[in-house]
C-alpha cells in the first residue's frame, strides 16, 4: 500500500479514547504495584518527587517521562521494578499561599496534591501509587522527630546560637546552601545577618565520608561531583594560636601555608569573631563597633565572592607571632568570614593576593619569604608571589622548600604547644530551625528548671496543629497557639514551653527514598528488609539545581541511619541523571516570562503519548531542550503514522497473498528490525539516549513502508510486517504506552504488552554492514576504508598501515603512536 494510503489510516486514532481505556484497565489490574520478590532481579527507579505547588509543568513532564520509560523498560526485561511517587508538601509556600487566598496550608496542599495526582495519572505514568508519600501526614513526619532525637541522643542534633541567614520576606532563617549567593533560594529576596539560637545537625561530623564516598559515585556527572566537592570544601593545613597578651589568650588561625609565618604582618578577624567585641574596647569602642555592624549588615554575597572591596578596622591590639616573636597588628576585615577555617588569618601579603590587596590599601609591610625554587627572584619588592619555593628570612627554616618546611614547623608548632596539623571543612553544619508553622515540629520542650528536654518516643509524633490563624505577621503562628505552647515537662512534671521552630523541609526529602521502601511501617522509618531488598536507587532523575542542597543532605542521612544500624548502605543514589530545563523562547519556563505551556492543554489537544514522546526526542536527558510547538506536532503525525502501519496489517488479513517472496527485501527489513531491537534496548538500557532511540523508531517505519508494496503480496512478507508492527509496539511501549497496549490488543494478544517480554535480537543481523574507518595522521584526514565493525583494535591498526595511501605518506616517517577510536577513527601520530 503506498504511503499515501498508509497516512489515511481506516481509523482515525483518537488519543482520548485510546488513553482513558488502558489508564483503566491498569488501574484495574494494579499493574505497577511490587512487592520483594527474592530471586528476582530489582531496579528501583525514582525521580525527585515534586512540590504539591497546584499544576505539574513541563519540567515535572520531562523528568518523570526519563524515569518511566527506564523503568518501563526495565519491568518488559524481568526485573522487579519499584517506581514509587509521593509529595515534597511540607514548606513556605503553602503558608504565603494561605495568607494570600485566606484558607488553611493543609487545606490548599490537599487541593493541589488531588488535582496533580490526577495530572500524573493523565500522562500515563507507571506510579506505585500504593506506596504513595505525603511529607505532611504525621504518620510520615513522625519520623523526621524520632529520627531527631536519635541524632540528639548520639550529639548529632544540638543547640546553638551563631550568626545565621535570615529572609526577612519569608521570615525564616536559612541554611548556609539555601542562602547561595547572598540571595533566598525559594524567594529570592537579600538575605540579611541575624544572630539567633537555632537547631543544628552536625553534618560535619560526616565531611571526610561525604568527600571520599564520590569514589563510589562513578556514574554521577563530573561538574556535579566538583559542585559537592568545592561546598565540602577540605582544606589540609595547621592550627596556630597567637597569643595576644592584653587579654591574656590566645587567637587560633588555620593557614594551609604555614611556610610563609615569617612573613605574616598582622592578624585578621572577622567582624563575628566571638572576641571582636573584646579587642575594641577603648577610646574607639563606639566607632569600631559601629563599623562590625555596618560590615555584618553588608552583603554576604560580595564578601563571600570577593566583590566588596576590601575594608578594615585597626583595633589597636597585638598578637604575637609564635614563630618569631614580632609583634603584629590585629584587624578586623569584611574579607574574612566566621563560617571559614576560624574566623581569624594570619594576613601574608607577599604570598596571598586578598591580603596583599589589604596591605597595600593600609599601608602594612610586605616582607617576602618565599621565593622560588630555582633561585629566580620572586619579582620586584613587593610583588605577590603565590607559588610554593623555598623560604628566605625565615629564621632556623631558612632554605628549606614549601614542603620541607610545612612538616617541620607543624611539628615544631605542636612540640611547644602553640599549634597542630589539622584539616578543615568549608562545610557547616546544618542549621534546621525555621520559624514557621507548615512544617515538622521540632520535638523537644523548655522546660525552667531542667532546661531542654526532648518529647518522650512514646509522645511522638508531635502534631501540627491545626487551629493557626495566618495573618501575615512576623513570626511563627506556632507560637501564638497556647495549647500548643504550654505544656508539662517530661521530666519533672513542672509547666514548660514546646519549641516553637519547624525543621528544615529538606529534613524531608533526606530521607524519603527509604519510606518507599515499606511506607506503612509503624515500628520504625522504614523495615530493615525492605530497605536491604530495595535499595540503593539504581537510577535517581532530577535537576542539577538540587547537586548540593538536597544530595549532600540526602547522603549525610543515610550514613547517619546506617549508624544508628537502621541500614547497611554508604550511598543511596549510585547513578544520578540530572536532566536539563525546559526552555521557551530562549529561557527557562516561568509564569513571570509568559512562556509557560501548560501541559493539561497539550494533553487534550494532542494526546499524553504525543507530548510524552516529544519531550524524551527533543534532546538528549542531560541537556536542555527548546520548546517548539511544531515538534509536538511532528510527533502527534508520527504516532499517526505509526497507527497506519497496524491499520494496514490488520487490513491484510482481509486480502488474499498469492504473490511471491522477494528474498531482497525480506532480508533488508528483517535487519532492520534486529538492528532497532538491538540499537533501541542499548540507548535506553546503557546510554540513556532516549531522543535517539525515538529517531530509531521513525527509521523503522520508514523501512516499513518502503518494503510494503513488496512484501504485502507474499503470505511470508505479510508475516514479517506483521512481525515488525508487533516489534514496533513492543519498542514503543516505555515510550507511547497507550498507543503500543491498543496495537498489542488489536494485534490479538492476550495481556497488557507491559507483561510482555522485551524482543531479543539475532547478533548477526543486528550487525552493520561496513563500517567505514577514517584514516588520520596527525589528526589530518588522509583515507578511509570499509571494515567488520567487530574488528578489533589491533587489526585495525594493522589494515591502516597496510594502505597503500597512508604507506606512501608514512616513507620516511617514524610512528610514535597510533590511536584507534573502534569502528571509526584511526589517528597515526608521526
Amino acid at each position: 500500500m503506498s504511503e499515501k494510503t498508509a497516512a489515511t489510516p481506516y481509523e482515525e486514532y483518537d488519543a482520548q479514547a485510546v488513553e482513558a481505556r488502558w489508564q483503566k484497565a491498569w488501574l484495574d489490574a494494579d499493574a505497577f504495584a511490587v512487592r520483594e520478590e527474592p530471586g528476582k532481579p530489582k531496579f528501583y527507579c525514582l525521580e525527585m518527587y515534586p512540590y504539591p505547588s497546584g499544576r505539574i509543568h513541563m519540567g515535572h513532564v520531562r523528568n518523570y517521562s526519563i524515569g518511566d520509560v527506564i523503568a518501563r523498560y526495565r519491568m518488559m526485561n524481568g526485573f522487579n521494578v519499584l517506581h514509587p511517587i509521593g509529595w515534597d508538601a511540607l514548606g513556605m509556600p503553602a503558608e504565603n499561599a494561605a495568607i494570600k487566598f485566606k484558607t488553611h496550608p493543609q487545606k490548599w496542599t490537599m487541593d493541589n496534591i488531588a488535582h496533580m495526582t490526577a495530572q500524573l495519572k493523565r500522562m500515563g505514568f507507571a506510579y506505585d501509587w500504593s506506596r504513595e508519600v505525603n511529607s505532611c501526614k504525621p504518620e510520615n513526619y513522625g519520623w523526621n522527630q524520632w529520627m531527631f532525637l536519635k541524632m540528639y541522643e548520639r550529639g548529632l542534633a544540638y543547640r546553638a546560637e551563631s550568626w545565621v541567614n535570615w529572609c526577612p520576606s519569608c521570615s525564616t532563617v536559612l541554611a548556609n546552601e539555601q542562602a547561595a549567593g547572598g540571595v533566598c533560594w525559594r524567594c529570592g529576596s537579600q538575605v540579611e545577618q541575624k544572630r539567633m539560637t537555632q537547631w543544628v545537625l552536625r553534618i560535619t561530623a560526616y565531611a571526610e565520608e561525604l568527600l571520599n564516598g564520590h569514589a563510589e559515585l562513578s556514574k554521577w556527572p563530573e561538574h556535579v561531583l566538583l559542585m559537592q566537592k568545592n561546598w565540602i570544601g577540605r582544606s589540609e593545613g595547621a592550627y596556630v594560636d597567637f597569643p595576644v597578651p592584653t587579654l591574656n589568650r590566645s587567637i587560633r588561625v588555620f593557614t594551609t601555608r604555614i611556610d610563609t609565618i615569617y612573613g605574616a604582618t598582622s592578624l585578621v578577624l572577622s567582624p563575628e569573631h566571638p572576641l571582636s567585641a573584646d579587642l575594641v574596647k577603648g577610646p574607639k569602642e563606639a566607632e569600631l563597633r559601629s563599623w562590625i555592624s555596618k560590615t555584618i549588615a553588608a552583603s554576604r554575597l560580595k564578601r563571600t565572592i570577593g566583590e566588596a572591596e576590601k575594608e578594615g578596622v585597626d583595633t589597636g591590639a597585638f598578637a604575637v607571632n609564635p614563630f618569631s616573636g614580632e609583634r603584629i597588628p590585629i584587624f578586623l576585615a569584611n574579607y574574612v568570614l566566621m563560617e571559614y577555617g576560624t574566623g581569624a588569618i594570619m594576613a601574608v601579603p607577599a604570598h596571598d593576593g586578598r591580603d596583599h590587596e589589604f596591605a597595600e590599601k593600609y599601608g602594612l609591610p610586605i616582607p617576602e619569604v618565599i621565593v622560588p625554587k630555582d633561585g629566580a627572584p620572586a619579582g620586584k619588592p613587593g610583588e605577590l608571589f603565590e607559588d610554593l619555593g623555598r623560604l628566605v628570612a625565615s629564621g632556623p627554616f631558612t632554605g628549606l622548600t614549601s614542603e620541607e618546611a610545612m612538616d617541620k614547623m607543624a611539628a615544631l608548632a605542636k612540640d611547644k604547644g602553640f599549634g597542630e596539623k589539622a584539616v578543615t571543612y568549608r562545610l557547616r553544619d546544618w542549621g534546621i530551625s525555621r520559624q514557621r508553622y507548615w512544617g515538622t515540629p521540632i520535638p523537644m520542650i523548655h522546660c525552667p528548671k531542667c532546661g531542654v528536654v526532648p518529647v518522650p518516643y512514646e509522645d511522638l509524633p508531635v502534631r501540627i496543629p491545626y487551629d493557626a490563624e495566618f495573618t501575615g505577621e512576623a513570626g511563627s503562628p506556632l507560637e501564638k497557639i497556647p495549647s500548643f505552647v504550654n505544656v508539662t515537662c517530661p521530666k519533672c512534671g513542672g509547666p514548660a514551653r514546646r519549641e516553637t521552630d519547624t525543621m528544615d523541609t529538606f529534613v524531608d526529602s533526606s530521607w524519603y527514598f527509604l519510606r518507599y521502601c515499606s511506607p506503612k511501617e509503624t515500628s520504625l522509618p522504614f523495615r530493615r528488609e525492605a530497605a536491604e531488598y530495595w535499595m540503593p536507587v539504581d537510577l535517581y532523575i532530577g535537576g542539577v539545581e538540587h547537586a548540593i542542597l538536597h544530595l549532600i543532605y540526602a547522603r549525610f542521612f543515610t550514613k547517619m541511619l546506617r549508624d544508628l544500624g537502621l541500614i547497611g548502605l554508604d550511598e543511596p543514589f549510585p547513578h544520578y541523571l540530572a536532566q536539563g530545563m525546559v526552555n521557551k523562547d530562549g529561557s527557562a519556563m516561568s509564569k513571570s516570562k509568559g512562556n509557560v505551556v501548560d501541559p493539561d492543554a497539550m494533553i487534550q489537544r494532542y494526546g499524553a503519548d504525543a507530548l510524552r514522546l516529544f519531550i524524551l526526542f527533543a534532546a538528549p536527558p542531560e541537556k536542555e531542550f527548546e520548546w517548539k510547538d511544531d515538534g509536538l506536532e511532528g510527533c502527534h503525525r508520527f504516532l499517526g503514522r505509526v497507527w497506519g502501519v497496524l491499520q494496514d496489517v490488520l487490513a491484510l488479513e482481509n486480502e488474499s497473498a498469492a504473490g511471491t517472496a522477494d528474498a531482497e527485501a525480506l532480508a533488508r527489513l528483517r535487519k532492520k528490525l534486529h538492528q532497532t531491537i538491538k540499537k533501541v534496548g542499548e540507548d535506553v538500557g546503557k546510554r540513556f539516549r532516549l531522543n535517539t532511540a525515538v529517531s530509531s523508531f521513525h527509521e523503522l517505519v520508514n523501512v516499513i513502508r518502503k518494503e510494503w508494496d513488496v512484501l504485502r503480496v507474499s503470505a511470508e512478507g505479510r508475516a514479517l510486517l506483521r512481525q515488525a508492527a508487533e516489534t514496533l509496539a513492543l519498542l514503543m511501549a516505555p515510550f507511547t504506552p497507550h498507543l503500543s497496549e491498543e496495537m498489542w490488543s488489536r494485534l490479538g494478544h492476550e495481556g497488557l504488552v507491559l507483561r510482555a517480554s522485551w524482543p531479543a535480537y539475532d547478533p548477526a543481523l543486528a550487525q552493520d554492514e561496513k563500517a567505514t574507518i577514517v584514516v588520520e595522521i596527525n589528526g589530518k584526514i588522509r583515507d578511509k576504508y570499509e571494515t567488520d565493525p567487530a574488528t578489533g583494535e589491533d587489526e585495525m591498526k594493522a589494515q591502516a598501515l597496510a594502505l597503500p595511501r597512508i604507506q606512501e605518506l608514512l616513507a620516511g616517517k617514524t610512528v610514535r603512536k597510533v590511536v584507534v577510536i573502534k569502528g571509526k577513527i584511526i589517528n597515526i601520530v608521526v
